[in-house]
């Protein structure tokens, strides 16, 4: 699994992207030749803020980031002898609420009520995709727009194009955002449009 990409925002001036550590090197030298600096940083694939501790010298930051794994690792793990009994499937327990009815049917399938419904959840993963994938561009659109554009005008009329999938109205909307900020916003949501 490959880290997600960042995007960092000095005010409304894009500044930074890439990986973690690439974007807090560029971020410790900004913040050395601009120490009033107000710095956001994105995930890329959810929207979230990220904090960096820029604080001391570059080695001193960059030592405290999380060490990126090695593939080498990866393929000695994958390389591990079987052992006997079930394999690892990395299963994990929680309790779930259903009817009686639909225990009932649970009980019925091959396998149980747990390979059903992994069975059902994988269907459903599959068979929705294009949607999730869709909502998932417009909840990561709106965190950043809401954290960059929050005060700019036409906000509210454009995160309710964005939800409402109107791609023109939402164009319309932003289109006196500043270039950085819209431009990264775009490229958030070039999935959230309709998947016809």
């Amino acid at each position: 699994m490959h880290p997600s990409p960042l995007t960092a925002f000095a005010g409304k001036r894009k500044v930074a992207a890439g990986s973690l550590h690439a974007v807090a090197q560029t971020l410790k030298e900004l913040v050395t030749l601009e120490p009033d600096a107000q710095i956001l940083i994105f995930n890329d694939d959810n929207g979230q803020q990220i904090d960096l501790n820029l604080h001391g010298s570059l080695a001193e930051v960059l030592l405290r980031l999380p060490q990126q794994r090695e593939p080498v690792a990866e393929t000695i793990a994958a390389a591990a002898p079987r052992t006997a009994g079930r394999p690892r499937l990395g299963v994990v327990a929680r309790e779930i609420t259903l009817l009686p009815r639909h225990w009932e049917w649970l009980a019925t399938q091959p396998g149980g009520a747990s390979v059903a419904l992994r069975k059902l959840v994988e269907h459903a993963q599959r068979d929705n995709k294009a949607v999730d994938e869709q909502r998932q561009a417009r909840e990561t659109a709106y965190r950043v727009m809401s954290a960059l554009a929050g005060d700019e005008t036409g906000f509210e009329e454009a995160s309710r194009a964005l939800f409402a999938g109107q791609r023109e109205a939402f164009m319309e909307q932003i289109t006196t955002w500043p270039a950085d900020v819209r431009e990264h916003i775009l490229r958030l949501a070039q999935a959230a449009w309709s998947i016809n």
